[in-house]
């Protein structure tokens, strides 16, 4: 194995003149609003000589390094000089406030920052010294204590990035170069179906870099193939068509709700100007899915990793049945072993859903996943106990072997003996034209043990209107399309939710905030209603 910077190296040596990062028009970038491009010859002069401006510092293995420089063309230069040195980068959120920050300085401990002016008073406030946050043409300060090696390894780190944060404080994922290496591998392989070509391809990417998938799929991904990275720096529904047409991009990347946003827009002539053969994502609403691919003319790949399995544990509907609108997220790898288990740790039964836990085949049962949770040995433990990663994810298991996600284990409401994904009743929630953000919790019941509880932001237009007819018009309109059981017990009214960094649902405070509000006295208790609908629907059925 080898690290991001010689696969980079070899591909600068083999192919010097093919464009390594191109940025089109067509996305208004503040910082290349005619476009850019560079190739790989061009680029690797950079990065050699900020390489030696970080040697010449003391800077090496050991060292930690953060950087805030979005998905622009110096981020790339900073990580490939850094990672030659076997220094890990600490790769930052643009939007984290200055506490937020700290917390991760705390724990990943960089002694420099590297970030767009915009971003310095962030890191001096995080608790750098102002001499330790420099810009992408800043003079490296000297390491605080010089480094004994200068040249990366497989297993040195790579990159420190944290977990989302949805149920708890954020945890330190220390990845090192083997595991960004492997993933990017089985992604240019089966991660994509194998259709991928050597020099030939243009992979688009609206993710950031502080994301696995970015970083070791797109980025890492296009230097395998040593082809052409399209980073834009945000998604831009009104700008996407015309970038990925430019671009030429052969290969997009894609959020889950991506794709809804997309079929918003009225049709023109970009819906099929592209040469995309490849869309890669996760999440895609089930709803959206077969719409999606026959107006654009493009099939989702959808796929599974997390930040913790990288390329030890991945799973993709890529060479087999999608399984289109049905939460397929593929078929595990051929390097991956896994088990589908229930609350006590033993195996399910065919199709039954369960927690998906799993583990690198072969001797090393961690290879290829990340190396532990940053000074954190009791997290790290607890989340191989019995010597499998316990994900948190249920899935079941089809009759081909493809696997259908349920619900993040956390994220189910025990109703009445009943296991109910919120994922799903959030879906059809957020379809509602009353609807403009929702998140869904248990809550206790006497009865049920559980109820179903909706934190509603309400659309433009609804705040006028008489809560408890809203609340029951949202529990009449979801009756439609869930099960009974489903159907929301109890809405309350939000002006906003709590989410982390990355725009994820912070699910812990969630649940919280949804247990203090059940006995709210504006809390809609729609019980009662919910059974009204039920035996309106049972007597319809008799009639």
């Amino acid at each position: 194995m080898t690290t991001p910077f010689f696969l980079f190296a070899d591909a600068a040596a083999a192919r010097p003149d093919q464009v390594f990062l191109s940025l089109p028009a067509a996305a208004k970038l503040d910082y290349a609003p005619g476009g850019f491009q560079i190739n790989y010859g061009e680029l690797e002069k950079a990065v050699l000589s900020q390489r030696e401006a970080y040697r010449q510092a003391g800077y090496g293995a050991g060292h930690v390094v953060a950087i805030s420089l979005d998905n622009r063309p110096e981020f790339f230069v900073h990580f490939l000089a850094l990672n030659s040195l076997g220094v890990g980068i600490l790769p930052l959120n643009p939007d984290l406030r200055s506490e937020e920050l700290a917390y991760q300085f705390s724990i990943a401990e960089p002694e420099l920052m590297v970030a767009l002016p915009a971003y310095h008073h962030t890191g001096i406030e995080a608790g750098l010294l102002a001499e330790r946050v420099i810009g992408p043409d800043g003079i490296v300060p000297p390491a605080f204590k010089p480094a004994s090696r200068f040249e990366g390894r497989p297993d040195d780190p790579c990159a420190f990035l944290f977990t989302s944060g949805t149920t708890g404080k954020p945890k330190c994922c220390v990845l090192s170069n083997d595991y960004f290496v492997r993933l990017a591998q089985w992604y240019v392989g089966a991660g994509t179906g194998g259709a991928l070509r050597v020099g030939e391809e243009v992979i688009l990417t609206p993710l950031p870099m502080f994301h696995m998938n970015a970083l070791g799929c797109s980025a890492l991904g296009a230097i395998i193939l040593q082809s052409t990275l399209v980073p834009l720096d945000r998604f831009s529904a009104s700008r996407w068509w015309p970038s990925v047409a430019e671009s030429g991009a052969t290969l997009i990347h894609y959020l889950g709700v991506m794709p809804a946003i997309l079929l918003k827009l009225p049709a023109s002539e970009h819906d099929r100007n592209h040469r995309v053969r490849i869309a890669f994502g996760a999440g895609v609403d089930p709803l959206h899915q077969e719409t999606f691919e026959r107006r654009f003319g493009i099939a989702l790949t959808e796929a599974w990793a997390m930040t913790e399995t990288g390329g030890g544990a991945t799973t993709s509907t890529a060479g087999g049945d999608r399984h289109v609108a049905q939460r397929c997220i593929g078929y595990p790898h051929s390097e991956m072993d896994y088990r589908i288990v229930d609350e006590q740790g033993a195996d399910i039964s065919e199709g039954e859903p369960g927690e998906l836990v799993v583990r690198a085949t072969g001797d090393d049962p961690r290879r290829g996943f990340f190396t532990e949770y940053l000074k954190d040995p009791v997290a790290t433990a607890e989340a191989w106990i019995g010597g499998w990663f316990h994900t948190g994810d249920v899935v079941r298991r089809g009759a081909d072997g493809a696997l259908f996600f349920v619900d993040r284990k956390k994220n189910i409401v025990r109703r009445s003996g009943e296991n109910i994904a919120v994922v799903e009743v959030e879906g059809v929630l957020q379809n509602l034209d009353v609807v403009a953000g929702v998140a869904v919790a248990p809550v206790p019941d006497e009865l049920r043990g559980e109820e179903v509880m909706a934190l509603v932001i309400l659309g433009p237009g609804q705040q006028d209107r008489d809560p408890n007819e809203v609340a029951r018009s949202i529990a009449q309109a979801s009756a439609a399309r869930l099960a009974y059981h489903k159907v929301p017990g109890y809405v309350a009214f939000v002006d906003t939710l709590p989410t982390t960094a990355t725009q994820k649902l912070q699910r812990g405070e969630i649940k919280r905030i949804a247990q203090t509000l059940v006995s709210d006295a504006c809390t809609i208790d729609l019980r009662d209603f919910k059974g009204d609908l039920r035996r309106l629907e049972s007597a319809a059925k008799s009639a």
